[in-house]
């Protein structure tokens, strides 16, 4: 793939609430967008739908947990669902970033909200094994 110019979009998925940070190639700092939550598959694809549309990502970034040792977890292929379904529906490229130390980073923020800022720390990460 060439290298990536514009915006992008990336995802935490979660089967409650999905995560939603953006960011650009040229600043490449990510920053925390949304959190869906609607209670459908319907709903989250309306918002998501929203973005797509209000930001016009070249790409889409979506984590993808696995165990420490790289072994798939019952996320895994959610997560590779949920990309395979951004993909085809919006024809936008998405990418897949492992995401297996994200949520030890932020586990000092348990109880609160911080899916946006999953998916932030996602792209970042993302950001900083393309540079």
């Amino acid at each position: 793939m060439p290298p990536l110019s514009g915006m992008l979009l990336a995802f935490d998925f979660g089967l409650k609430r999905i995560g939603v940070a953006v960011g650009n190639t040229i600043t490449r700092q990510a920053r925390a967008l949304d959190i869906i939550t609607a209670a459908t598959n319907d709903g989250k694809f309306i918002e998501i739908t929203n973005l797509i549309e209000s930001w016009q990502p070249v790409a889409c970034i979506v984590g993808l947990p696995m165990h420490p040792d790289g072994a798939d977890n019952e996320m895994t292929q959610r997560c590779r669902r949920f990309a395979n379904q951004l993909q085809g529906r919006f024809d936008v490229p998405t990418i897949l970033v492992d995401e297996r130390y994200s949520s030890a980073v932020l586990n000092a923020k348990r109880g609160k909200r911080i899916d946006d800022q999953a998916a932030a720390l996602i792209l970042q990460q993302y950001f900083d094994q393309t540079s």
